[in-house]
């Protein structure tokens, strides 16, 4: 009688991540969980089943790396086997200072380190199975950390310019775009898989393809610029498998001149109409000082210009209050600049030094208590101009696009929760849905009849 040897295949290694900072550093995670997942590697939802946590830093500001170095000490405490990446791991002796007992640490998207480092403390359990796997390239769409119906789109890294309040450009270099047939091709991929929604996100969106002299790539059967609108204009040809145009969002966009030429493609319904635009003050002195254009009077007739043509954009952005040498007179000039800019969402940060930022060494620091006061004025100002534009809203009916379902109530009533066109994932407003379809389900669009508002959301019913 034979006998077989039966070869089992080997129990995979497992994964666990902790994902910290903004957007650019959710799309470094998928991009290394999608190439270890390539590797043989499965994923862990809890440290208890990991042989290894990959953290992924923030370092922009002292309390993001406080944050950082917190999850880093928890994940060891959990764990004990833990890999450190991201922005912060660009200063690795300080991490190691915190926490010895780290395995490896590497920098901001520095993608083959990482997968080295986890290669050498959890070395894949290869065999004649898994090694059948196929390889996945760092710039393909593969494991996403988001819901299905929204992702994030990375067009390029780094960043240009030498603002005195930021560190970007030491962390993550200079701009470095991603070849547009690539981005492109990413994207599609991301649609046809069930993605309803594409934020386009880089340090600088409007310098797209500046590296690169906006070289020129064959895209099914034409030639497409590597440069932002161009690279919008093919975006919004793109379609779901039910033929649904999906929204795509800009964000970090820089007002050059040529950003006028996105705005006609909101009003053709090919870009969602919305910016993202970091100006960070008004004041012409303080922009000076940070070492950012100063040319916010021109700016405010742009931005009314763009209104006519797409009467619907929603414009966000972010300010800095508190920054070294801000005067009063500095800051009334924002805030009345604020009031006739009428800006849809606004978000704001007291001043904080980072090390390494020029603006450590600028004269003049503000108050700690003085910044505390000027931020409570500006959110005070930002939140009367929302409440008010979203109760122009009530009685409209806006296209919304579902986050979450609820469980029905003790009557019946089913409520969802979901966006409009002027709410990013995240960092914007939310629509409140009442009476939904018991058919409805994340990533659905529907047609809203606003009902009622306050200072950030909306509350509506299907039209």
């Amino acid at each position: 009688m034979s006998t077989h040897t039966i070869s089992s295949i080997p129990d995979q290694k497992k994964i666990g991540m902790v994902s910290l900072g903004c957007p650019k550093a959710l799309v470094d995670s998928e991009r290394i969980l999608t190439r270890l997942r390539a590797d043989g590697y499965a994923m862990s939802a809890d440290y208890a089943g990991a042989d290894v946590v990959l953290v992924n830093t923030c370092g922009f500001l002292d309390s993001a790396k406080e944050e950082s170095l917190a999850a880093i000490g928890e994940a060891i405490a959990e764990n004990g086997r833990v890999i450190v990446t991201g922005c912060m791991g660009e200063d690795a002796d300080a991490i190691r200072a915190a926490h010895p007992a780290v395995l490896a640490v590497t920098g901001a998207h520095q993608y083959e380190a990482v997968v080295e480092a986890v290669h050498e403390a959890a070395p894949p359990s290869q065999g004649p199975y898994v090694d059948l796997i196929p390889q996945a390239a760092f710039d393909e769409a593969g494991i996403k950390l988001t819901p299905r119906h929204y992702g994030y789109l990375k067009i390029s890294e780094g960043c240009n310019h030498s603002c005195a309040f930021c560190i970007i450009p030491q962390l993550r270099g200079k701009l470095a775009s991603r070849r547009v047939d690539a981005v492109l091709r990413e994207a599609e991929k991301l649609v046809a898989a069930g993605t309803k929604e594409l934020l386009v996100i880089s340090q600088d969106t409007s310098a797209y393809g500046v590296d690169i002299r906006h070289e020129s790539r064959q895209w099914h059967g034409r030639e497409v610029r590597a440069h932002m609108t161009d690279l919008a204009r093919e975006l919004g040809t793109l379609r779901t498998p039910e033929g649904q145009v999906p929204w795509v969002r800009l964000h970090y966009v820089y007002p050059y001149p040529h950003v006028d030429a996105a705005i006609p493609l909101m009003a053709e319904g090919l870009l969602t109409p919305y910016l993202d635009i970091p100006f960070q003050h008004a004041a012409p002195r303080v922009l000076k000082a940070m070492k950012r254009p100063a040319n916010e009077a021109k700016v405010l007739d742009r931005i009314r210009q763009w209104r006519q043509i797409a009467p619907d954009l929603t414009i966000r952005s972010s300010f800095v209050v508190g920054f070294p040498g801000e005067t009063e007179e500095d800051f009334r000039y924002l805030l009345d600049w604020l009031e006739e800019a009428q800006l849809d969402r606004v978000g704001a940060f007291r001043f904080e030094p980072v090390e390494g930022a020029a603006a450590n060494a600028l004269p003049d620091p503000v108050p700690e208590s003085l910044k505390e006061e000027r931020y409570a004025r500006l959110m005070e100002v930002t939140e009367r101009i929302s409440a008010a534009k979203l109760a122009a809203r009530i009685g409209r009916t806006l296209p919304v696009i579902v986050d979450e379902v609820g469980e029905p109530d003790a009557d019946g009533d089913i409520g969802a929760t979901g966006r409009s066109q002027a709410d990013a994932p995240e960092i914007d407003g939310q629509v409140f849905l009442r009476n939904v379809s018991p058919d409805l389900r994340p990533g659905d669009f529907v047609d809203a009849l606003v009902e009622d508002a306050d200072a950030h959301d909306l509350y509506a019913v299907p039209a």
